[in-house]
Order: structure tokens, then sequence, then C-alpha cells
């Protein structure tokens, strides 16, 4: 098998012929033109318009704020509470339609426990959403 370049040289030819490539990039080109739009085939839907009440949507629920010490005090809204007042002010508040989001506070030494005790006790009173207040992150962090 003999390469020539048809030069005196005899040597191989350094040349690449680009033609073959050109073409093909022209012919997936083509394709790619022809199919693009018969890939965004969708089926025509009238959607429904969402009514908003403005009025309601001004409305902010206050949420409702639960403390825990380190000694496991409660506090329902910075008062005083027992496990017991704790689960029938969260049994009223979830009837409440909308339901207000529930804010839990603890501080840093409360052991976890404690605060997963609260939780467990909104949930079973059917509180949908239930909150953890932290301290925001310093600038320089």
């Amino acid at each position: 098998m003999a390469f020539s370049s048809g030069n005196d040289s005899g040597g191989p030819m350094a040349e690449i012929n680009v033609t073959p490539l050109v073409d093909v990039m022209l012919v997936l080109l083509i394709i790619f033109m022809i199919t693009t739009p018969l890939m965004n085939h969708r089926v025509k839907v009238q959607l429904p318009e969402a009514v908003v009440d403005k009025k309601e949507e001004n409305k902010k629920i206050p949420p409702v704020t639960i403390a825990v010490t380190e000694s496991g005090a409660l506090f329902w809204n910075d008062e005083p509470a027992t496990r017991q007042l704790l689960e029938s002010e969260l049994s009223v508040e979830a009837q409440k339609s909308p339901q207000p989001p529930v804010n839990i506070r603890a501080d840093k030494t409360t052991p976890y426990r404690l605060v997963n005790d609260v939780v467990k006790i909104a949930q079973a009173q059917g509180i949908a959403k239930v909150g953890f207040v932290t301290t925001p992150p310093k600038k320089g962090q």
C-alpha cells in the first residue's frame, strides 16, 4: 500500500481532506433543521384563569410562637403554658382556615427531644406548618 502526494519527493501527503467532513455536517444540519420543529408539538389546551381575592392575599396571619427552655418549660406566645394547654390551643389553631404557621423557639442548650415533643404535639393536633426560629448568621461568617 503506497501513499503518494503527487510530488517528486515520494513522501506521504500532509494535508487532510475536509470535504467529506463538511458534507456530513451539512446533512446533519439539514436533518436537525427539519426535525426540531416537529419535536415542539404540544396539545393545545385552554387553561382556566385563577381568581385571586386581593383582600385575602393582603391579610397576613400572624404566626403562633412556642418557646421551649432548657429546663423544658413551655411558653405559648410568650405566656407560660402547660402541655395540656399547648395541645388545646394548637387544636383550636388547627381548626382555623387558613391555619397560622407555628414557630418554635428553643434555647441553644435545649435538648432536641424536648423540641421534638413539641413538634409531635403540633402534628398530632393537625398543624400543617411548623418552623424553627434561629438567629441569622453574622455578616462575616
